[in-house]
């Protein structure tokens, strides 16, 4: 597990500041699978995890949706037949926060650890 997803999310409150250019290329070299994506207007993190069929699949969600509760910080996750989608940007400030890399980490250490 990497550094990263060791740590936690930090209170976030709207009117934070967004991780800037040196922070963003930092943390997302630690989660270098991770896709930076412009949707909306506002700038996200983007992974698709594949997975042999759809109990697979909806498992995963359901774990990233139990990392989600336990940090009170929620993605948008797409789940479909052997995939699933997981976005995570701060809502509050319309873009990407440290918590969001910290998320991405966790994510990939829960995938890291599926049988």
């Amino acid at each position: 597990m990497s550094e990263l997803a060791k740590q936690h999310c930090e209170a976030c409150r709207k009117g934070a500041p967004q991780a800037t250019e040196d922070e963003r290329s930092f943390l997302h070299g630690q989660i270098p699978d991770w896709n930076l994506v412009d949707a909306d207007v506002e700038e996200k993190l983007q992974k698709v995890f594949k997975f042999k069929n759809f109990a697979q699949a909806q498992a995963f969600t359901n774990q990233v949706g139990d990392l989600a509760e336990a940090e009170n910080h929620h993605p948008a996750v797409l789940l479909e037949y052997g995939k699933v989608t997981v976005s995570w940007w701060t809502h509050a400030i319309g873009g990407l926060h440290r918590n969001d890399f910290v998320m991405a980490a966790k994510t990939d250490a829960a995938f890291a650890r599926l049988p």
